[in-house]
């Protein structure tokens, strides 16, 4: 099992800036994939931003591309996403990640290709707002 233990989030004015941090602990030798993802109220679930522990390479979402940036630290075994030039729109709960491949569904939805059910590893998530 892994745990996932997000901190960070809060309360912010549009085009300020916010760090979350996500903590990993238990069996995460297998683990090689972790994002971010974020839920907004009547709206689905996207993926935000992931990074393979491996290589460290990254996606981003298009609508964060440029203004946020995810990365490892190692020391701490956990995920950082630093999101700058927060927007309204970016209002949402964030849920940090993990599970062992990072397929081109997981990456979207979290979920697997038939989208049915979540797969790997979640925390509980960090609440975003952006006030204008």
């Amino acid at each position: 099992q892994v745990q996932l233990s997000e901190s960070g989030g809060g309360s912010v004015e549009v085009g300020g800036s916010l760090r979350l941090s996500c903590a990993a602990s238990g069996h995460t030798d297998n683990i090689y994939c972790m994002a971010w993802f974020r839920q907004a109220p009547g709206k689905e679930r996207e993926g935000v931003a992931t990074i393979y522990t491996i290589g460290n390479s990254t996606y981003y979402a298009d609508s964060v591309k440029g203004r946020f940036t995810i990365s490892l630290d190692d020391a701490k075994n956990s995920v950082v996403l630093q999101m700058n030039g927060l927007k309204p729109e970016d209002a949402a709960m964030y849920y940090c990640a993990a599970d062992r491949l990072c397929t081109s569904s997981w990456i979207r939805t979290g979920r697997g290709s038939d989208d049915k059910e979540d797969l790997g590893y979640w925390g509980q998530g960090t609440q975003v707002t952006v006030s204008s």
